[in-house]
């Protein structure tokens, strides 16, 4: 059912707002999941493995509100997915301080992408932007803690590189 506090608008601009944050959600678990494959140390897997758990929350959190809104996910879940693995794989394999500095970026993109959407939320839809206000906060301590574990600043081309591939996944998510 679709929620009866906002306007035809408004719902369309959080379905995809919220379509986008539960594409980024798949996303997340898939990164995690293929740099935890191929981390060195098992501190640095149990760091990312625990990471993935409590980005599961966000997760339901998105697919709840979507189905609140009366909207479905992203089609392209399984894309996301196996996209965002691939790219685990390779930041795991490049070793747990560039693995553990990737989640770090990850993670400040991923906050600033977040505050943008709060920006640009209807402001009625306080359902949304609880989620997301939690969820930035999760995001910026789990980029915190992966640069305290060992993460290191990766080079200007690799966060270029990451910022585009974001802006795909968040425009393509947000319509199919």
């Amino acid at each position: 059912m679709a929620d009866s506090n906002l306007d035809p608008q408004q719902r369309a601009t959080s379905i995809e707002l919220m379509r986008v944050n539960h594409a980024g959600e798949i996303a997340a678990q898939a990164l995690y999941s293929g740099q935890a494959v191929l981390a060195r140390a098992t501190a640095t897997r149990e760091h990312l493995l625990q990471a993935g758990r409590e980005e599961q929350d966000h997760l339901a959190w998105c697919r709840e509100r979507l189905e609140e809104l009366g909207a479905r996910p992203s089609l392209l879940t399984p894309v996301w997915y196996a996209g965002a693995f691939t790219i685990g794989l390779i930041a795991g394999a490049a070793g747990d301080r560039i693995s553990l500095g990737f989640i770090a970026e990850t993670e400040k993109q991923v906050e600033a992408h977040i505050h943008d959407h709060l920006d640009r939320l209807p402001p009625a839809d306080e359902k949304s932007a609880a989620i997301l206000e939690q969820m930035a906060s999760d995001e910026a301590h789990h980029g915190t803690t992966a640069r305290l574990a060992g993460g290191v600043d990766l080079p200007t081309p690799a966060r270029s590189l990451m910022t585009v591939g974001g802006e795909i996944l968040r425009r393509v998510a947000a319509k199919v």
